[in-house]
């Protein structure tokens, strides 16, 4: 459905995870490999290589408030992307391609989407979203409900994390979002899955979700070990042999270097290690 990357460590280029690798995110755009539809009313099962209904990218610096730049444009026609990509440094940054099956194509749909200093992306899908829209939304904090600019249920998701706690506790947040959100789609009869393969920071932690309701989630991958980090990169990259990726699709050809999150995980990227924790949704 979408592709997407995120990083924590040493500060690096952009460029070198974004762009410069030989399975890039850049080169996702147009040919992914592990990007599967199933299920998805009114679309064929099997790959659907092409990412190109908009694009963004998140980073964190030296400001309060990490950067951000998104457009509705497919990644691959973009300059900017490549320019950018080029002179930015960070040391926490969460990338992401768009593949929309629904909702319009527009700056606002593209994620990474950003409240202060969270971020949140994802691949997957709320399914019947359109019949249960209103009611997810009424549960928005009142304050943050003036903040979805989008239409997309990825943004109504994050906005309900963040009214049920994100900033105490993410990892129960997530959990009670997840769990009304599935509560929302039984009331309403729907039978179609709801699937959560997300990342998303403050700025010092960096987190990630691999959930559906059918046992079919989004791939989620980490590098095993961080001190392999050097194989990722090109021979140019002039970055420090560790830190942490979380992705939807290995960035090279080598399965060895990356670790398959399994179904119903919370991760958690801090201090340069890597926890895997059971996730279970719960309706707050």
């Amino acid at each position: 459905m979408c592709r997407w990357l995120a990083y924590s460590g040493p500060e690096i280029y952009l460029e070198d995870l974004i762009i410069k690798p030989s399975r890039s995110l850049l080169v996702q755009s147009r040919f992914a490999r592990e990007n599967y539809v199933e299920n998805m009313p009114g679309m064929p099962d099997g790959k659907f290589p092409t990412n190109g209904d908009g694009f963004g990218v998140a980073w964190y610096g030296e400001r309060e408030k990490p950067g951000l730049y998104r457009d509705l444009r497919p990644a691959w026609s973009d300059r900017n992307l490549v320019n950018l990509a080029e002179q930015i440094k960070s040391g926490l940054f969460l990338a992401h391609l768009r593949a929309a099956y629904f909702g319009l194509v527009q700056r606002s749909n593209s994620h990474p989407f950003m409240h202060e200093r969270w971020t949140f992306q994802h691949n997957g899908e709320i399914s019947g979203f359109d019949r249960i829209k209103r009611s997810l939304q009424f549960a928005v904090a009142e304050e943050l409900f003036p903040c979805i600019e989008g239409t997309t249920d990825s943004e109504t998701a994050f906005y309900l994390a963040l009214s049920f706690g994100l900033e105490e506790d993410p990892k129960a947040a997530m959990e009670r979002m997840v769990g009304f959100v599935e509560s929302e789609m039984n009331q309403a009869g729907i039978d179609e899955p709801f699937r959560l393969t997300c990342a998303f920071s403050d700025g010092d932690k960096l987190y990630a979700i691999r959930h559906s309701t059918d046992n079919k989630p989004k791939t989620l991958y980490y590098n095993r070990r961080s001190q392999d980090l050097d194989k990722v990169l090109s021979e140019d990259s002039a970055t420090p042999s560790s830190g942490t990726i979380l992705l939807s699709e290995p960035i090279d050809d080598c399965p060895d270097n990356w670790e398959s999150v399994p179904p119903g995980s919370f991760v958690t990227v801090a201090d340069g290690r890597v926890a895997v924790e059971p996730f279970r949704p719960r309706a707050p």
